[in-house]
């Protein structure tokens, strides 16, 4: 049984997948961007996202915790001083996981994990969706969708007798 084991090993010893965390964080922090298997991506997000929650209260205890995680000088900066900035007003869920196949010689699940705030792609897409919706829709009550059902019924007969006339005006224009 495997009653209250949460943490994935990913088939290494603590030492080892420490390090491999740390380095993939610092990659991801540097380059915003990161292709990976599945699992390893499921755990760099819950080892990065609480040092990015760190990283919007810039204080030298905060920095020194992340500097304690990461081993790495530039990646600390950049993430104090460039991706701070950005994740500022968001409450969390600062990662994104985007499924990409597998791969060819183990058949892994790969993926590519981001940082939210930096796939301009996205962003722009998630701009112009939201410039283009007018309005919610939810669903009617039984009383109002029989009443636009039966005006709608009334307006598919109109419908229907227009289209075989222009049918047949079409074949005799030609």
């Amino acid at each position: 049984m495997r009653h209250g084991k949460k943490i994935n090993h990913l088939g290494r010893t603590a030492a080892h997948r420490a390090a491999m965390l740390s380095n993939m964080a610092s990659s991801l922090i540097l380059h915003k961007r990161l292709t990976t298997t599945v699992a390893k991506a499921k755990a760099l997000r819950k080892y990065v996202e609480p040092l990015l929650t760190k990283s919007k209260s810039d204080t030298t205890h905060s920095r020194r915790t992340v500097f304690a995680y990461l081993q790495n000088k530039e990646s600390v900066k950049e993430l104090f001083d460039g991706v701070a900035a950005k994740i500022a007003g968001r409450p969390g869920g600062y990662t994104r996981i985007l499924k990409t196949g597998t791969r060819l010689g183990d058949n892994a699940e790969m993926c590519i994990i981001e940082l939210v705030d930096y796939n301009e792609d996205m962003l722009s897409t998630k701009g112009t969706a939201a410039a283009g919706k007018t309005r919610t829709r939810r669903r009617s009550s039984g009383k109002k969708g029989a009443a636009d059902a039966t005006s709608t019924e009334a307006a598919a007969p109109a419908a229907d007798d227009a289209s075989p006339a222009a049918s047949t005006e079409t074949p005799a224009a030609e």
